[in-house]
């Protein structure tokens, strides 16, 4: 399933002539598992840089629109994988036709994307009343989009329908899920900071996958786009390991206490956009003491432990190479190509 994340920060022309680090942290977000990207594009010259931008990456990249159309129209002239817009304001009728007319003409498909905090002012005004549940209202804003796509014989769009409450979205997409076959992208928006944000992400998105409910997924995070994508990552590997079917690399760790005498903590930080980007199916321990080393990580395909001022390296609880601390990285990147 796609996993997506969206950039945190306004581009900048000089930062796309500049050093490229743009384009690096958009390959390094590929190669963590991030398959779509998403920029906000609040005024013509963001439009503008993602359109340049779209031209530097292999990464497909969407287009956010809130508030203006003409930027959605203006983005359609670029490469641009995909369109968002909101309809509780991108405007009337007539703007939402037009916006549908360029991205029929280009191929591009639409994502609608209906969020609790700004519903149509209708439906958001009977949710404030208590006359309306906001899932109802949600689903509600959704389907009158799709009965203007489907006047315009528009059909190739997905929807999204978040609120900051894991119950409310939950009950949305499931309502929604009853009623259409239309793909459904799962987030839980305004999640929060890493902790309380993966937390309530994974309470709602491994509900939803679990009913076989969602087509695509993004945890939003007051974090990093990074730990966006491993977070997402691993939901979907835990919903996967159920059945059988999770590949890629498990990384364990233990919590680190007084016993320790290798830096779980470091260690783990640094190697793990690395260990996230391979393309192999396999568990990888990095642990503080023998205790968890060798023993309670028998099951690990490749570990990581300290044991005095010795560093092992242990396969399935069998030790393979003890070695100085300054060895470490070396010796656990040869064993690495090895797996």
């Amino acid at each position: 399933m796609p996993v997506q994340t969206m950039w945190k920060d306004r581009l900048s022309f000089s930062g796309l002539d500049g050093d490229a680090a743009v384009v690096r942290r958009i390959e390094g977000l590929w190669n963590l598992g991030c398959r779509l990207l998403r920029f906000a594009v609040p005024d013509m010259e963001a439009a503008e840089l993602l359109g340049k931008l779209s031209g530097m990456v292999s990464m497909p990249l969407v287009a956010d629109i809130h508030f203006d159309y003409k930027l959605a129209l203006r983005c359609l002239d670029f490469p641009i994988a995909k369109i968002r817009i909101n309809p509780g304001n991108i405007g009337g009728a007539d703007r939402i036709r037009a916006v549908l007319s360029r991205a029929k003409d280009r191929g591009v498909p639409i994502r609608i994307g209906v969020n609790g905090g700004s519903l149509p002012r209708d439906l958001g005004g009977q949710v404030d009343a208590g006359t309306l549940s906001r899932p109802d209202a949600l689903v509600l804003a959704a389907e009158r989009e799709f009965s203007l796509f489907d006047e315009f014989q528009f059909t190739d769009f997905l929807v999204s329908l978040k609120t900051s409450s894991v119950a409310d979205t939950i009950k949305a997409n499931r309502i929604l899920a009853s009623r259409t076959g239309v793909p459904l992208h799962l987030g839980v928006t305004e999640a929060g900071p890493l902790v309380s944000g993966v937390v309530r992400n994974t309470a709602a998105l491994y509900t939803l996958l679990k009913e076989g409910i969602g087509d695509t997924v993004r945890v939003s995070l007051s974090d990093t786009m990074e730990n966006e994508v491993i977070a997402a990552r691993e939901i979907l590997r835990t919903i996967d390991e159920e059945s059988g079917s999770a590949r890629g690399i498990t990384l364990v760790s233990c919590p680190r206490c007084g016993r320790n005498s290798f830096d779980t903590h470091g260690f783990t930080e640094k190697w793990r956009d690395y260990l996230y980007s391979l393309d192999k199916t396999a568990v990888v321990a990095v642990m503080g003491c023998a205790v968890n080393g060798p023993g309670e990580s028998r099951h690990a395909d490749l570990g990581i432990t300290g044991a005095g001022n010795k560093v092992l390296i242990f396969r399935h609880g069998n030790i393979v190479r003890t070695i100085d601390a300054d060895e470490a990285d070396k010796a656990f990147r040869e064993e690495l190509d090895k797996l």
